[in-house]
């Protein structure tokens, strides 16, 4: 019997041609354990970075997936598809040979920043309990409301143009969660009138976590999985701020309690750990009754101190 791995991070390199829940499926067969899940799907045609948490990092996956990411992508101009990648079946072929470098460069200049996005509508998000992706392949027509994202940087490295008036550009991607580089390449596409689609899409970073750590899933079946696996305690400084908590309040924290104490942060995860670098709880401040707080200072004379108030426990029961 496979002993389970140790609660912690998975960092994948997802290979092409498998689900996000194919990989959830590999790496609890690895694990030795069902308690594994994904921060942040990763289409088929997509590889690199897919965070797996392992048992008690389970809990951990919804706020990893609200970090920030990096792509490496290649948009194909000239060709728009019916899932805004290669994937999906050409539905109109445009030649893109008059679109200069200099028309490319100002459309993106407009596509970076904080921008409203409509998702491509083959994505997982659901509509009226049905996920997108589902009523496009049962023939509804879709329409998904736009959202707010940041694409903090959107550059283009190589451009090769075809004869048969096709334009390849290789992109790096910055963006916020939420942000679908697909529907960046279609609003690209459309934008200079010749459509666009992914032709390939790579991710090189989740929050902190990035492909150097990656591992593939050949090496995570046949290494150990423990020396993969990043501990729980790692994981939590790397992506919150931390909070080395006063000895005397340790327990009422390992038991999910409301602490009077001044973080230093202002209404984000915190991660609340010991002296000797045990992780305990995610926690969040709140601030004292009519008192905007201010990161280290004490309330005024009168004023009751700031709390800290749980988010979730992770110290072992």
């Amino acid at each position: 019997m496979i002993a389970a791995a140790p609660d912690g991070l998975l960092v994948v390199d997802k290979p092409a041609g498998w689900t996000s829940h194919d990989v959830v499926a590999r790496g609890r067969r690895v694990a030795g354990t069902r308690k594994v899940g994904h921060a942040g799907t990763l289409d088929p045609m997509a590889t690199g970075v897919l965070l797996l948490g392992v048992g008690r990092a389970t809990r951990l996956l919804g706020h990893l997936a609200l970090s920030t990411k990096g792509y490496n992508a290649t948009i194909r101009l000239g060709q728009r598809t019916v899932t805004d990648d290669a994937e999906g079946e050409i539905v109109r072929t445009i030649a893109a040979d008059g679109v200069t470098d200099d028309d490319i460069l100002a459309v993106i200049a407009r596509l970076t920043g904080d921008i409203d996005q409509v998702p491509s509508a083959v994505s997982a998000i659901k509509l009226d309990g049905r996920r997108s992706y589902a009523r496009v392949r049962a023939g509804e027509e879709v329409e998904l409301p736009s959202r707010r994202v940041t694409v903090s940087q959107f550059s283009v490295g190589a451009v090769r143009r075809s004869e048969a008036g096709l334009v390849d550009l290789d992109v790096h991607v910055e963006c916020s969660t939420g942000t679908y580089v697909r529907a960046l390449a279609r609003d690209l596409g459309e934008s200079l009138g010749v459509g666009g689609h992914l032709t390939a899409l790579r991710r090189t970073r989740v929050g902190s976590f990035t492909l150097d750590e990656a591992h593939t899933l050949e090496e995570l079946e046949h290494g150990t999985v423990e020396t993969f696996v990043v501990p729980l305690a790692d994981v939590a400084v790397a992506t919150f701020p931390s909070y080395v908590l006063p000895d005397e309040m340790v327990p009422a924290v390992r038991n999910g309690r409301a602490v009077s104490v001044d973080t230093g942060t202002a209404g984000e995860p915190v991660a609340m750990m010991t002296s000797t670098g045990e992780f305990l709880a995610l926690y969040r401040q709140d601030p004292a009754p009519g008192q905007v707080p201010a990161p280290g200072l004490a309330p005024a004379p009168g004023q009751a101190p700031a709390t800290a108030t749980p988010i979730a426990v992770f110290a072992p029961a």
